[in-house]
C-alpha cells in the first residue's frame, strides 16, 4: 500500500496521535468508572467501562491501520490530567472534551486521507467520525436536565 510520499509522514503522525489519544481514553474512562458514586452508579460505571473498551478498540484499529501501511505504532499515551473533580456532571464534561478531541483528530486524518486519495483511510476516518459524533450526542444528552 503506497501513500503519496508528501502526505505519508503527516498521515502516520495523525494515526499515532489517534492511537495515543484513544489509549489515554482507556485510562481516563477506567479511572472515571472507579470514581462514580451515588444512586446512578451501576449503569454509569457500566457505560464508562464500555467507553474504555471502545477506546481500546479504536486504539487497536489505529495501530492496525499504521501496520497495514508498514509503519510502527507509537507506545505513547496522550497526556492525562487529573482534575480531582469527581461529580458525575464534571466527569461527563471532561468526557465530552475528550470526545471532541478525538473528533478533531479523526477530521484531521480525513483531510489528509482525501489529499492522499486513500479510500481505505477515508472510510476508516469517516466511520470513526460517525462514532465520535454519536458519543458526543450521547454525552450531551446525559448532561441535559430532564424536560
Amino acid at each position: 500500500m503506497e501513500l503519496i510520499a508528501a502526505k505519508k509522514d503527516k498521515i502516520f503522525q495523525a494515526l499515532n496521535a489517534i492511537l495515543e489519544h484513544e489509549m489515554a481514553g482507556v485510562v481516563r474512562y477506567t479511572h472515571y468508572s472507579l470514581m462514580i458514586i451515588g444512586h446512578g452508579r451501576i449503569p454509569i460505571v457500566s457505560w464508562m467501562r464500555a467507553q474504555a473498551q471502545e477506546s481500546l478498540t479504536h486504539a487497536t484499529q489505529a495501530g492496525e491501520m499504521i501496520t497495514h501501511f508498514g509503519e510502527h505504532p507509537s507506545l505513547k499515551i496522550a497526556p492525562l490530567t487529573e482534575t480531582h473533580k469527581h461529580n458525575i456532571d464534571e466527569i461527563l464534561t471532561e468526557s465530552l472534551e475528550h470526545e471532541h478531541g478525538a473528533l478533531k483528530l479523526y477530521r484531521e486524518l480525513l483531510a489528509l486521507a482525501e489529499e492522499a486519495k486513500s479510500i481505505i483511510l477515508e472510510e476508516y476516518a469517516r466511520g470513526l467520525i460517525v462514532e465520535e459524533e454519536t458519543h458526543i450526542g450521547e454525552v450531551e444528552k446525559m448532561l441535559k436536565r430532564p424536560f
